[in-house]
């Protein structure tokens, strides 16, 4: 399947127009509206996940879950893709971020929830979280 029909196969309904559209996912990921019409197999790491995404907002979630979005992105797409969740969650859809990558998650975050071994081991805004180096470094840090 194409990228487009990939596309096409996340609108929760053909009928009703929802907040999202096919033509919005291209302008945000340029990328994608390059290859619309190639298959998506052939997309790169970043572009499968850039289409994920996509494909997701266009069923109108409410909340989406997004585990390590950025993980072996070239540092130009994490920052696109940085750039993306940071608007969708300005458009009021709520956001489960999993993500190592602490500039990407403190930027997007109202919440930080920090775990280790299983448990929530810390929990605060991110200006909170900013001030505690004994949660970094006792469970962030190499």
């Amino acid at each position: 399947m194409t990228v487009r029909q990939n596309l096409m196969l996340g609108i929760k309904d053909m009928k009703r127009p929802g907040k999202w559209s096919i033509e919005q996912m291209l302008d945000m990921f340029p990328n994608l509206r390059a290859r619309a019409d190639n298959a998506a197999g052939v997309l790169s790491g970043g572009e499968k996940q850039m289409l994920t995404m996509c494909r997701t907002l266009l069923g109108d979630p409410q909340l989406i879950i997004i585990d390590e979005p950025t993980e072996g992105l070239a540092p130009k797409i994490v920052q696109q893709v940085g750039d993306v969740i940071a608007e969708i969650a300005k458009s009021g859809v709520s956001i489960l971020l999993i993500e190592q990558k602490l500039s990407i998650a403190l930027r997007i975050a109202d919440r930080v929830y920090v775990m280790g071994h299983g448990d929530i081991v810390y929990e605060g805004t991110p200006a909170e979280f900013v001030k505690r180096s004994d949660v970094r470094s006792e469970w962030l840090e190499v």
